[in-house]
């Protein structure tokens, strides 16, 4: 898993000060691209990330038009929600950041089969997979799924189709 840049990094940190969520309008919208699992999942997420999904998803729609069909949409909705089973907030999620920066991934399989804090950030920073196993379970689109589990990923390892795929990748910021 690549790390995000620091740009992306202190406009996430900036916007997770906030704690509230999207506006109705932004949530309605939100939920209208969502199969009922995918918004069991959704109204899970910490309001700053609604905030970052919805903002994902809206580029993802400038960018592609009519080529954002809900699953692409589904994608850039929920690509962070395997964030869930962390319970981090903003300072743990910094943590979990850095120590990624240090060990690497091969830490965070090790650190999530642990107890307490560490297993926590070890989690934290296999969201992609555990992203995608939730999506999954949730009845998501393989397209969706997929885009949870690639996101981190290198182009040449991305399933999806190269425009779609680099929408996501380019709306998300990071």
């Amino acid at each position: 898993m690549a790390v995000p840049g620091a740009g992306h990094l202190v406009r996430r940190f900036a916007g997770s000060l906030w704690p509230g969520g999207p506006g109705a309008a932004g949530e309605r919208w939100a939920c209208s691209h969502l199969l009922d699992g995918e918004r069991s999942l959704w109204v899970r997420l910490p309001g700053p990330d609604r905030r970052h999904a919805l903002g994902v998803a809206r580029r993802v729609g400038e960018h592609l038009g009519v080529e954002a069909t809900r699953p692409v949409l589904a994608a850039a909705l929920l690509h962070d929600v395997g964030k869930l089973d962390a319970r981090l907030g903003t300072w743990g999620r910094v943590v979990a950041t850095m120590a990624a920066k240090v060990a690497g991934r091969d830490a965070a399989v090790l650190w999530s089969s642990g107890a307490g804090f560490t297993r926590r950030v070890g989690l934290y920073l296999r969201h992609d997979e555990l992203g995608a196993d939730l999506l999954a379970m949730a009845g998501s689109d393989s397209l969706t799924v997929a885009w949870a589990r690639e996101h981190h990923l290198p182009p040449e390892r991305w399933s999806l189709s190269p425009a779609i795929a680099a929408a996501l990748k380019a709306s998300d910021d990071d």
